[in-house]
């Protein structure tokens, strides 16, 4: 089972979930990954070249996600939604275990 480090810690990618806005959904982060190889260990869609930071930047500076999947062909919205959900719970203060 791979590993990822973030900012607050290592956290396995077999069992990195994040709790949405209602309580009982939790839904995988299968598609953010982080190699030490690839762009200097950043968080990337895919294992691609194209770090969860760019898409970040582009959506705070006014891009919808249909712009993004313009710019970024390879893309899948599902990549853009769990980049968002990437740093939502990267800057959240709660984590909890997977289960099950």
């Amino acid at each position: 089972m791979e590993s990822i480090r973030t900012v607050k810690g290592t956290i396995s990618t077999g069992s990195l979930l994040f709790a949405t806005a209602e309580p009982m959904e939790n839904l995988p982060l299968d598609r953010i990954t982080v190699d030490p190889a690839v762009c200097q260990g950043q968080p990337t869609i895919r294992g691609m070249r194209i770090t969860v930071s760019v898409v970040l930047r582009m959506l705070a500076g006014g891009a919808s996600v249909a712009e993004v999947l313009e710019a970024y062909p390879e893309l899948e919205e599902k990549d853009v939604r769990q980049a968002m959900r990437y740093a939502a719970w990267t800057a959240s203060d709660e984590r909890r275990p997977a289960t099950g």
